[in-house]
């Protein structure tokens, strides 16, 4: 592919002095890629990685998979039915797809590594500026809507423990949500968000995979051996309005958003060109759209309009089953609060170094104290807001809103400004030719 030069004057915020650093700081923790050195950028593109295509489909399938699951049955059920719902859904993963192939696309053609940086080099800077803000809202919307499945998820566990009913009046100081929900957040999630690498987290990947499969297995064994209390209440068939229907977008593109992490894999690739990865796209995209259609399809039907906007609380407490599955999504959740804490944090020390014209490398010194105090602000203000805003259903549908934004917006911008650079350079060659032919 012929390479593009596209927006290459950056200086002027000296992204070239710490693009190398943000490049590592944001790339995903499974992924393996050798550092761009300057002026180094072999004739076909980026270097090579080491990742295997099979290995790029679980990467990509793993960034994509997660708690966002949960909220698929009530998708299902804002949506107006099964087939609104799968008709949603298959339409919007061409684009999603599509988006995923653009930004492969930019990345050989500016030759950048990261999302935010593709975004930066195709679109200019403000692009690039509003790019960075969106990454950094999202993870935090994102680390919010961790903290409130934790909850959920306890507050069930703790019903069956204790054995009394939810909600019950009376019940100790240290059953209550905000409490545990607090304890928890302070013994496991602050203590893995305050180190400068997140390496170790690679080795929960696999975990958090096997249970977004077991929570998906459950879900649908349930819906065909159901259990004699669970009724469903109305099954819709047909949308009230369209307006419903896009009201299920957000929890989509919540669900299917990996495409912020999608261009580190890309480029650890053995082989990184555009068609390999539409096919490996594909491919993680196909399985993605198994697990959450059966996971929608299964979880609306088994509880009709009433289901929850997190699933798992439509189940009785004490189904040991359930219970399990539960546990999983929270060792899930642990684990992917400090990775995308670590990734808003990073755009936020990049946006901020920019800001005081420092390059990473002339401040070193003060990078702890400042990562410290990042992290505890970060944390403490996810932590409040997780606490006074139980329903789960209002974070997605606010952070899923600029999950479209990188699936649908920054790649089409990308893709507009990369063809309008190659038609700048085909127009003087053609006035060339013309000169010369006359």
């Amino acid at each position: 592919m012929a390479q593009v030069s596209i927006n290459s004057d950056l200086g002027e915020w000296g992204l070239s002095t710490d693009s190398g650093e943000r490049a590592r700081l944001l790339q995903s923790p499974s992924v393996d890629i050798a550092p761009k050195s300057e002026g180094e950028a072999p004739p076909g593109g980026l270097g090579r990685g080491t990742t295997s295509t099979l290995g790029a489909i679980f990467i990509v399938v793993n960034a994509c998979l997660g708690a966002g699951l949960l909220n698929f049955p009530a998708a299902f059920s804002t949506a107006g039915g099964v087939a609104a719902g799968i008709t949603l859904q298959m339409a919007m993963l061409v684009f999603i797809i599509s988006g995923l192939v653009i930004l492969a696309y930019c990345s050989q053609a500016s030759n950048e590594r990261t999302y935010q940086e593709v975004v930066w080099a195709v679109c200019g800077k403000l692009t690039g500026v509003l790019c960075e803000v969106a990454i950094a809202t999202y993870t935090f919307g994102t680390c919010i809507a961790f903290l409130i499945i934790i909850g959920d998820q306890q507050d069930k566990i703790i019903a069956v423990m204790a054995k009394e009913p939810e909600g019950a009046g009376g019940s100790p100081w240290y059953t209550d949500r905000k409490f545990t929900i607090s304890l928890t957040a302070f013994l496991f999630i602050l203590p893995l968000s305050i180190p400068r690498e997140i390496g170790f987290q690679k080795y929960a990947s696999f975990l958090s995979v096997v249970g977004t499969w077991y929570v998906t297995a459950i879900i649908i064994i349930k819906y065909i051996w159901p259990d004699k209390e669970m009724t469903p209440a109305d099954i819709l068939n047909r949308p009230a309005s369209w307006i419903a229907v896009f009201n299920a977008m957000p929890t989509i593109c919540f669900g299917f958003q990996c495409h912020v992490s999608s261009v580190p894999v890309f480029n650890s690739m053995r082989q990184p060109e555009v068609k390999t990865w539409g096919g490996v796209v594909t491919a993680a995209m196909v399985i993605a759209l198994a697990v959450y259609m059966g996971t929608g399809i299964c979880g609306f039907l088994t509880f009709g309009a009433a289901v929850d906007p997190d699933v798992l609380l439509s189940y009785p407490s004490e189904d040991m089953a359930v219970a399990v599955a539960r546990a999983f999504i929270i060792l899930s959740v642990l684990t992917s609060y400090p990775i995308l804490h670590f990734c808003g944090r990073a755009v936020v020390e990049g946006l901020w170094l920019r800001y005081q014209g420092m390059p990473v490398e002339e401040d070193v010194g003060r990078e702890r104290r400042r990562r410290v105090l990042q992290t505890l602000v970060w944390f403490l203000l996810t932590l409040l807001l997780a606490l006074f805003i139980p329903d789960i259903g209002k974070v997605i549908s606010v952070i899923g809103g600029l999950a479209a934004c990188f699936i649908f917006v920054f790649p089409g911008l990308c893709l507009i400004q990369a063809k309008l650079s190659e038609m700048e350079e085909v127009k003087p060659a053609s006035r060339f030719l013309l000169v010369i032919n006359y």
